[in-house]
């Protein structure tokens, strides 16, 4: 059974040997990471499974590091002596895989074969290799089983770790689950991803949702407050939090610190009272349809009639014929853009500065395909993944030239930086874009636009439709 989880951060600084005298400002942290190393010893389990964020990551499966040797050391951080070393549990790893086979939970092995194939790297993470080395200096001498995130949804998360959970009781064994992830990026203007004003409030959103056990309520956060602390660690703490369900969630906060403006929480779950109330795994998934359904119901035309246009091209391989109940939508031109998001995270984004079609309906039809199996940024659509988007309609009102950034306004305005032939555009109010000057800035990055470029600047208004 489930003896004991750690909540823990991955900050090479923590080591001595990288971060030398650097590593006196996350002392707690790496106490509260020693202290959780001496229980792994005195607990003794047979088996530890750590899940990271920073070793090979699918868009669409968990994976599990499947070789016989596990091992890995901070050589990039200056630091080769601080090495890892254990054994795969190969008959955890292989009931793992065997649960999932039969649920909803799309997970594979990453073997000696899928190395070569997506050319990975045999070495565990410093994800991994951080906490782990805490334990290796405490002698604990059980088996491994490294667990990769996948960037499913959340509801796909918790219910691996549900499917963890019930492979480890088939086993039999005594084990014990690290959660390997740091909190906000984003804490402070020194930060390495930036600051954000909502970092300090996701984070302690994540602590408190933990002390009190209310996983609903961390599953549910809103997509924007993740997106804008720049975390690690949501994913593999909704994986490691499904292993508890059934369950009350007893929890310690042991530190936490941010003083290089990234969040190091370290904290231990362990399993309380069995508790049916708290069987969420079905509950979650069902209040995700209903929540997605509702989001249906309530389209505005344009994304109606961009979710008709997806599925019909997905299940007919052609382009819809306009409906008479938009023929409003064919009254006049415009440029428009599709954007469709899945989970919060971007699924694909097309669309035309200036009009293309005959109308703005055709316009939006043309464009709400080209998102769904046209953006090469992504894989194209698969038809059971439709009714898990949610859509957007931008419709673009007539560029009009500026004279420089100060005539910019990122909530209200989107850009255009051309530069001889190249173009590049971004929409106005998008999250973590804060200033005109971010905001020219990622608009020439994706016209491949550089700092010596001599450019121009347009700006536009848009009207957006949920």
């Amino acid at each position: 059974m489930l003896k004991v989880a750690m909540i823990s951060p991955h900050p090479p600084v923590v080591i001595p040997a990288v971060g030398g005298p650097e590593s006196e400002k996350v002392a707690a942290t790496a106490e509260a990471m020693k202290k959780f190393a001496f229980e792994i010893k005195q607990i003794n389990p047979e088996v530890l499974v750590a899940i990271t964020p920073h070793g090979p990551v699918f868009s669409d499966a968990v994976t599990i590091t499947a070789l016989d040797s596990l091992e890995g050391d901070l050589e990039r951080f200056g630091a080769p002596n601080v090495h890892v070393k254990y054994e795969l549990d190969q008959e955890v790893a292989d009931a793992v895989y065997k649960q999932c086979r039969s649920s909803r939970v799309v997970c594979s092995c990453i073997d000696e074969q899928t190395l070569k194939r997506f050319n990975l790297s045999r070495r565990l993470d410093h994800g991994l290799v951080v906490p782990l080395s805490f334990i290796a200096d405490v002698k604990w001498t059980g088996k491994l089983v490294p667990v990769n995130m996948g960037l499913l949804p959340y509801e796909e998360l918790y219910n691996f770790g549900v499917l963890l959970k019930q492979a480890l009781e088939e086993t039999k064994k005594s084990w014990a689950l690290l959660i390997s992830g740091d909190m906000s990026h984003r804490l402070t203007p020194a930060a390495p991803a930036g600051y954000s004003k909502k970092g300090a409030v996701f984070d302690e959103v994540i602590r408190q949702c933990i002390r009190e056990g209310d996983i609903k309520r961390l599953i549910n956060l809103d997509s924007e407050l993740i997106k804008e602390a720049g975390e690690c660690g949501m994913r593999p703490l909704v994986m490691g939090l499904g292993a508890f369900d059934g369950y009350e969630i007893l929890a310690e906060e042991l530190s936490y610190e941010g003083p290089f403006g990234v969040g190091y929480l370290v904290a231990k779950l362990w399993p309380g009272e069995k508790s049916p109330d708290r069987e969420l795994s079905q509950v979650l998934f069902d209040e995700r349809g209903e929540r997605l359904k509702e989001i249906r119901r309530n389209e505005s035309e344009p994304v109606k009639l961009a979710r008709a246009s997806i599925r019909k091209y997905l299940r007919e391989g052609s382009y819809l014929k306009m409906p008479v109940e938009y023929e409003k939508l064919c009254a006049y031109k415009a440029g428009a853009f599709v954007s469709l998001k899945k989970q919060g995270e971007l699924r694909g984004c097309i669309g035309t500065i200036e009009p293309a079609a005959e109308n703005l309906a055709q316009e939006i039809i043309r464009n709400a395909v080209s998102a769904a199996v046209n953006d090469p940024r992504f894989d194209p659509l698969e038809p059971q993944e439709l009714d898990e988007l949610t859509i957007s309609v931008d419709v673009l009102e007539k560029p009009e030239p500026v004279s420089g950034i100060e005539d910019l306004d990122p909530e209200v305005y989107g850009v255009i930086v051309t530069s001889g032939h190249k173009r590049g555009l971004l929409l106005p109010s998008i999250a973590g874009v804060d200033s005109p000057g971010e905001q020219v800035r990622i608009a020439m990055s994706k016209a491949g636009i550089t700092e010596k470029d001599k450019v121009s600047l347009e700006r536009f208004r848009v009207t957006r439709y949920h």
